[in-house]
């Protein structure tokens, strides 16, 4: 009998969206190094920025389902509903809450300099623009394809 490690370890779908969610954050963190000049291992755990985690992960999953279930698996349907709410959330609630987010601090920016409070800023970079997701879900897709063709030894 298998240990759960062990199934995990030798499954290609755990390691499509294992890979496609680190690739996405590692990628965010060479992006903001090229800009900035600066590393920030900090990106490895963060939302919003370029590309979309949470649409890696999500086009992985639904990618790794499609390879090894078929596209006519309920299986997959649900992977597709999962991702297109993921990716429809990414780009447009948590991005809404990122803006409301920074007109908040603008005006607790404004608040702080006639009163003395506490100052705690609000988290900006929550969602993501179209390009974002859109390059996050190509991530994905091309992360469950190269894990599954390994796996398979092609």
């Amino acid at each position: 009998m298998h240990s759960i490690w062990t199934a995990w370890w030798y499954n290609p779908t755990f390691w499509s969206i294992f890979c496609g969610w680190m690739l996405a954050q590692v990628t965010k963190m060479i992006c903001f190094f090229v800009r900035v000049r600066k590393i920030d291992f900090g990106f490895l755990v963060s939302t919003g920025g370029m590309p979309s985690a949470h649409s890696s992960l999500a086009a992985a999953l639904c990618t790794s389902v499609a390879i090894r279930m078929g596209t006519a698996d309920p299986l997959f349907a649900v992977t597709l509903a999962f991702a297109a709410i993921v990716m429809f959330d990414a780009q447009s609630v948590r991005r809404a809450a990122g803006q409301q987010a920074r007109v908040l601090n603008k005006m607790l920016d404004e608040l702080f300099k006639t009163h003395r409070f506490s100052h705690e800023h609000l988290a900006e970079l929550l969602g993501h623009t179209e390009v974002e997701v859109f390059l996050g879900l190509l991530m994905g897709i091309m992360v469950a394809l190269l894990v599954h063709a390994v796996a398979l030894g092609v």
